[in-house]
């Protein structure tokens, strides 16, 4: 059962990539007529981006944690959410989430991988982090992003019980994610 949730998510966010891919000149279109203002971005004081960067993109996240047992224990395997912009009323998606971590544009096939920089631990759910760009490909979306914020997180929190074997379970989560370039 759990394979079968995991390959419904994965075919699902390859869906929505290839109907983004199909449909890229309306996506664009789509994309420009959308408004210049950016939600606004509230981080606590340990996630602040330094200075010289500015916001290029805010997008809300919908997808799951995924943790495999090792020793007894659950430990992440990976994410995996779809992203939509938080202007778009509609709900497109415009990236995905995947290991690495690493996000791609379903638009324009641009890709940023980070890495952990802060973690900010919240009551219930997974932590707020600030993330530093390790590499960046392609024209586009995450073309030249520095770093990430993971912030508004929902869900996605290991069971607490011990787990045996090689079990594996994907736990629902949301988040907003907040892109910079240097300015």
């Amino acid at each position: 059962m759990k394979h079968v949730k995991r390959i419904a998510l994965t075919t699902t966010a390859l869906a929505a990539a290839a109907a983004a891919t199909l449909l890229g000149t309306t996506a664009v279109q789509a994309a420009s007529a959308k408004p210049a203002a950016l939600p606004a971005v509230h981080a606590p004081a340990a996630l602040a981006v330094p200075d010289g960067n500015k916001l290029t993109g805010v997008y809300s996240a919908h997808g799951v944690q995924t943790y495999t047992c090792t020793d007894g224990a659950w430990k992440l395997l990976e994410p995996a959410a779809t992203l939509s912009d938080k202007r778009d009323r509609a709900h497109r998606p415009v990236a995905l989430h995947s290991r690495g971590p690493v996000w791609v544009s379903t638009v324009d096939g641009s890709a940023v991988n980070a890495t952990a920089a802060v973690t900010s631990p919240k009551e219930g759910t997974i932590p707020e982090l600030l993330l530093k760009a390790t590499a960046t490909r392609g024209a586009g979306t995450f073309e030249g992003v520095t770093y990430v914020q993971r912030l508004d997180t929902e869900g996605g929190v290991a069971p607490a019980a011990a787990c045996t074997g090689t079990d594996q379970i994907s736990v629902p989560y949301s988040a907003t994610y907040a892109f910079y370039k240097a300015s």
